[in-house]
């Protein structure tokens, strides 16, 4: 586990500061979390109240990144960090923005799953996407819990877990692919499932991002498109 050291000439004042904009990006992603788990689970039941209410709530995902975006713009402008603070202050920027987009994500599940249950349709495909969702909301949940205690161990095994995402996925659309084949009828839905079964492998996207970037903010080390598992030392 690694350590964020700050400079000893850093206030207490900037200190509090910080500590207070972490915590309001871990509020940002309890948010984010909530809405995915919502839209998953009324996916599988057809609750259009829940889906109404997580396509509504996507604004406060929106003005909370907004938010966060101009106090870090702030702190910027009045600090001047270098170093290990600045790190920390580009890792937040970059994290909210891939939330947000998760926050799109969890939307976009919201509009397709209304679109599935709105309809009078007898060839709606049977798929399973809990598995998928669960893989991708723990890569979220364990992306959080890295940049919360600063872990670069924990970070680096969530971007081991994104290929177990993007497997699933491509399971999903094999099978679509074959429904679709086997009777033309089932296309309106399975193109449906399919924009749900996408917004999942791009959450994972998104979660493997952030754990990236607490490897970044800790050790000032990319590891963005690196190729191979190289990077990922032991483990």
């Amino acid at each position: 586990m690694g350590v964020l050291e700050m400079p000893e000439h850093i206030s207490k004042q900037f200190d509090a500061e910080l500590e207070a904009v972490r915590s309001r990006v871990l509020q940002m992603g309890g948010l984010v979390e909530e809405q995915i788990v919502k839209a998953v689970d009324a996916l599988a039941s057809g609750d259009t109240a829940v889906l109404d209410g997580v396509i509504e709530d996507d604004h406060r995902v929106n003005a909370m990144e907004v938010g966060l975006d101009e106090s870090c713009s702030q702190i910027i402008a009045r600090r001047q960090p270098a170093a290990s603070d600045l790190r920390l202050i580009m890792a937040i920027i970059k994290t909210i923005t891939d939330l947000e987009r998760i926050g799109d994500e969890a939307e976009k599940i919201a509009r397709m799953a209304k679109l599935i249950h709105g309809a009078e349709r007898a060839h709606l495909p049977r798929l399973e996407l809990k598995h998928a969702a669960s893989l991708a909301l723990s890569m979220l949940r364990k992306a959080l819990d890295a940049f919360a205690r600063l872990d670069v161990n924990a970070a680096l095994q969530v971007v081991k877990q994104d290929r177990g995402v993007d497997d699933e996925f491509r399971s999903i659309l094999r099978q679509l692919i074959t429904f679709m084949m086997e009777d033309p009828r089932t296309i309106t839905p399975c193109l449906e499932f399919l924009f749900v079964a996408k917004a999942i492998e791009r959450i994972g996207d998104h979660a493997k991002n952030m754990a990236e970037y607490v490897v970044y903010m800790v050790e000032g080390r990319d590891v963005r498109h690196t190729r191979g598992e190289s990077h990922i030392e032991g483990l």
